[in-house]
C-alpha cells in the first residue's frame, strides 16, 4: 500500500490508504494495545477449528485469499460435505489425523505503559520521543524513536497477531478476534515511516498459534504471499527474553497507542502552534477514560464515533482510488457526499475532545421543548398511569379533581401542563418524556417504590433531564439502561427527588451549573461515576440518603480514580447541605471535592498553617476547605468507601 495517502479533496484521486489508512479501520484502543487491523487486544482462550478446508490451489495469490471455512459446532460437517467454494466447486476436508496440532502461544511482553501514571505518558511522549516536533514531523520523530531501540537487537521471537480474515472465509469475531502466530523477527526494517515499518519473519519452532489444529502449510502460504514481510506493529515480543527485547517491546507499544488514540488523520491538515500541548491533552482525555473520570458509556459514544470517522475516511480513499478517468457526475456528487460525512464527523470530534467529553456539553443537545406553562382555564389536571383505572384509585382525592387515565407514562407526560400531577400505579414503564420536563410537575408513585420501574431506552443519550423551575419526582425507581447521560440530569431549575430508588448504569445525578437539587430519603447506587455530581456554581440538600457502590468502572487505571459518592467541582463552589446520609461502599472517595490546582490556594494555605500538627493536617485543610466552600456536613455515616471518607483533590 502506498504511504501518505489522504482525501484532500472530495473530487480528487489518491492511492491506496497506508498505515494510517489500515489505521482507519482499526478499533480505537483503551490502552493502545492492539495494531493494525486487529480485533481485540487481549489474548482469548485457545480455540480449535472446527473441520478446518482448506482450499485447492490456484494460480497466483487467489488460494491465499480464500483460506479455511470455520463453522458454528452445530453446523460443522463432516468429511466430504464441505460447503461450496467461491465459484461452485466443493472445499475438500482435511482428516484431522494429517494435521498436526499447533503449540499454545507463549505469553507476550506485558507493557510498562500500563503502570504508567499520566505524568510519565506526557514526559515520555512530550519530551522524550516528540519534543516539540509539529504535526507533519510526527512520523519522523516515532520513526526515529523506533528506529534507535531496533538496533538494540537484531533477531528476537514475537506473536504476529493478524486479522483472521488472512486466515478463514467465516469465522465467529466472538470467539477468534485474531489469528496469532509465533515468528521470529529479523530486524531489517522495510519503508521509513514508523506507521509502515515492515519487518521479515519466518516461522519459529516449534509452531505455535492460538487455532489449534491451523494447518502449517496455510501459515506458509500466506508468509509467502505476503514475501516473508508483516507489519512490525503487528508483532508483539514474548516473554522470556533479556531486557532488550523488552525495551523494543515497550518502544512498540508506545507507538501503538500514539497511533491508536493520539494520532488524528487530520493533525498534519491543520497548524498547530504547539502539538506537543495538543498530545497531552489527548493523554489527559485517555487517562480520564481509563480511570472513570469520564464515564464508560460516553467514553464508548467517542471510540464508536472516532472509529465511524476513520471507516469513513478510508472509504473516501478507497472510492477516489477506484475513480480511473475523471469523476463523472454522480461520482463526483458522491465524493462530495463522503467528504462531508468526514468534515461533520471530524468536527465533532474536536468538540468532544476540546470540551473533555463531559456530559454537560453542549453536543448533547437535551431539552429543545419550550415551556408549556398553565392552561387557558386555569385547572391543574391529575393524570392516572395504569392499565385499568378503578374507582379505589381515586378514593383519596377531592371531588372537584379533573381527572385523565393513561396507560402509557409518555402520553401522560406529554399531556401535562405547569400544575399536574402525574400519579403512577405499579408496573414497568419507558417515558422519553422524562428528557424533556420543562414545566413545573408532580410525578409520584402509589405503593412501594420498588414496583414501580421506569426504565431508560438504551438507544438515547438521556434518561431524566429537567429545566423546569420546580420539579419533584416521588416513591419511583429509575433504572438506567445504556442512556450515556446522567440517570438525572437538573439543567437549570430546582428538582425535588424523594423516597427514589436510582440504578445508575452510566454517571448519577447531575447537577449542573446554576440549577438546584434536593434529594431525600432516597437510594442511588452502580453509577460509573460518582452518585451525584455537583457542578460549579449548582445548589444541592442532601438528606437521609444511601449512596453506596458507585464509580464502579473496572479500569486499568482504577487505583487512580478519586470518584466515588459525591464529587464537587469548584469554582465557582457550589453549595451543598449534607444532614443524615450513609455513604459507603464506593470505589473511590466517600466525598470529593475538585478545585483546580492553579486554584488551590485554599488547601495550600491551610496545609503550610497546618504543617507542625502531625495527624491533623488532613482535618485542618478539610476544616478550612469546608467553610470556604459553603459546605455544611452533620450526622452522615461515611465508610467503607475504597479511598477514604473526605478529599480535596487537584486537577
Amino acid at each position: 500500500m502506498a504511504s501518505g495517502a489522504r482525501a484532500a479533496g472530495p473530487e480528487g484521486r489518491t492511492g491506496s490508504p497506508g498505515r494510517r489508512g489500515e489505521k482507519a479501520v482499526s478499533a480505537p484502543g483503551g490502552d493502545g494495545a492492539a495494531a493494525g487491523t486487529l480485533k481485540s487486544r487481549a489474548s482469548p482462550a485457545r480455540s480449535v477449528v472446527a473441520s478446518p478446508r482448506p482450499v485447492k490451489a490456484k494460480a497466483g495469490g487467489e488460494a491465499a485469499r480464500r483460506r479455511l471455512q470455520l463453522l458454528p459446532a452445530t453446523q460443522a460437517q463432516g468429511p466430504g460435505e464441505g460447503a461450496a467454494g467461491e465459484e461452485g466447486e466443493p472445499l475438500p476436508s482435511v482428516p484431522e489425523e494429517a494435521q498436526a496440532e499447533a503449540r499454545p502461544l507463549p505469553p507476550i511482553c506485558v507493557s510498562p505503559m500500563r503502570g504508567m501514571w499520566r505524568d510519565e505518558k506526557v514526559a515520555l511522549y512530550c519530551d522524550r520521543v516528540l519534543q516539540d516536533c509539529k504535526a507533519e514531523d510526527a512520523d519522523e520523530a516515532m520513526s526515529k524513536y523506533l528506529s534507535e531501540k531496533l538496533k538494540l537487537r537484531d533477531r528476537w521471537l514475537g506473536v504476529w497477531k493478524t486479522n483472521p480474515e488472512l486466515f478463514f472465509v467465516t469465522y465467529e469475531e466472538a470467539s477468534i478476534p485474531f489469528v496469532g502466530i509465533l515468528v521470529e523477527v529479523t530486524c531489517t526494517p522495510h519503508q521509513s515511516s514508523t506507521s509502515c515499518f515492515k519487518v521479515p519473519v519466518s516461522v519459529a519452532e516449534p509452531f505455535s498459534s492460538n487455532i489449534a489444529n491451523i494447518p502449517r502449510g496455510l501459515v506458509d502460504e500466506i508468509l509467502e504471499e505476503l514475501e516473508h514481510c508483516v507489519p512490525l506493529l503487528e508483532v508483539h515480543p514474548v516473554e522470556g527474553q533479556d531486557s532488550e527485547i523488552r525495551d523494543i517491546a515497550l518502544a512498540l507499544e508506545v507507538v501503538r497507542f500514539f497511533y491508536d488514540f493520539l494520532w488524528r488523520d487530520w493533525d498534519d491538515e491543520e497548524s498547530s502552534e504547539n502539538y506537543t500541548a495538543l498530545i497531552e491533552e489527548r493523554i489527559n482525555l485517555w487517562c480520564d477514560i481509563q480511570d472513570g473520570t469520564i464515564p464508560g458509556p460516553i467514553a464508548q459514544r467517542f471510540k464508536k464515533t472516532l472509529e465511524k470517522y476513520k471507516n469513513k475516511r478510508v472509504e473516501l480513499i478507497e472510492y477516489q482510488s477506484n475513480i480511473k478517468e475523471d469523476p463523472s457526475a454522480a461520482e463526483a456528487v458522491e465524493c462530495w457526499k463522503k467528504y462531508y460525512e468526514i468534515v461533520m464527523l471530524c468536527g465533532l470530534l474536536k468538540m468532544w475532545e476540546d470540551l473533555r467529553l463531559r456530559v454537560h456539553g453542549p453536543f448533547f443537545p437535551r431539552i429543545l421543548r419550550r415551556r408549556k406553562g398553565r392552561r387557558e382555564f386555569g385547572k391543574t389536571i391529575t393524570h392516572i398511569v395504569a392499565k385499568v383505572m378503578t374507582t379505589n384509585m381515586v378514593k383519596d382525592l377531592s371531588s372537584d379533581t379533573f381527572l385523565q387515565q393513561h396507560d402509557d407514562l409518555d402520553l401522560a407526560l406529554d399531556s401535562c401542563y405547569s400544575g399536574d400531577t402525574v400519579v403512577v400505579f405499579p408496573g414497568e414503564y419507558q417515558a422519553v418524556n422524562l428528557a424533556l420536563l420543562t414545566d413545573d410537575i408532580i410525578i409520584k408513585g402509589v405503593g412501594k417504590r420498588e414496583e414501580i420501574r421506569i426504565t431508560s431506552e438504551p438507544s438515547h443519550d438521556s434518561f431524566v433531564v429537567s429545566k423546569a423551575d420546580n420539579v419533584k419526582l416521588m416513591h419511583l425507581s429509575l433504572i438506567q439502561q445504556g442512556t450515556v447521560d446522567g440517570i438525572v440530569v437538573v439543567e437549570s431549575g430546582h428538582m425535588t427527588l424523594e423516597n427514589c430508588v436510582l440504578k445508575c448504569e452510566g454517571t448519577g445525578v447531575c447537577v449542573l451549573t446554576g440549577a438546584a437539587l434536593t434529594l431525600t430519603d432516597s437510594e442511588i447506587t452502580g453509577a460509573q461515576g460518582a452518585g451525584v455530581e455537583l457542578y460549579p456554581g449548582s445548589m444541592a440538600v442532601l438528606e437521609r440518603n444511601e449512596i453506596h457502590h458507585c464509580n464502579t468502572l473496572g479500569t486499568s487505571d482504577g487505583s487512580k480514580s478519586t470518584l466515588g459518592g459525591v464529587s464537587m467541582k469548584v469554582l465557582p463552589a457550589p453549595k451543598l447541605k449534607m444532614t443524615n446520609n450513609h455513604i459507603h461502599s464506593n470505589s473511590g472517595y466517600g466525598v470529593s471535592i475538585n478545585q483546580p490546582a492553579e486554584q488551590f490556594f485554599i488547601v495550600e494555605e491551610a496545609l503550610n498553617k497546618g504543617a507542625a500538627s502531625g495527624d491533623k493536617k488532613d482535618e485542618t485543610v478539610l476544616s478550612r476547605v469546608m467553610h470556604s466552600l459553603n459546605l455544611e456536613m452533620s450526622d452522615n455515616k461515611i465508610e467503607a468507601n475504597s479511598k477514604g471518607d473526605i478529599r480535596v483533590v487537584t486537577s
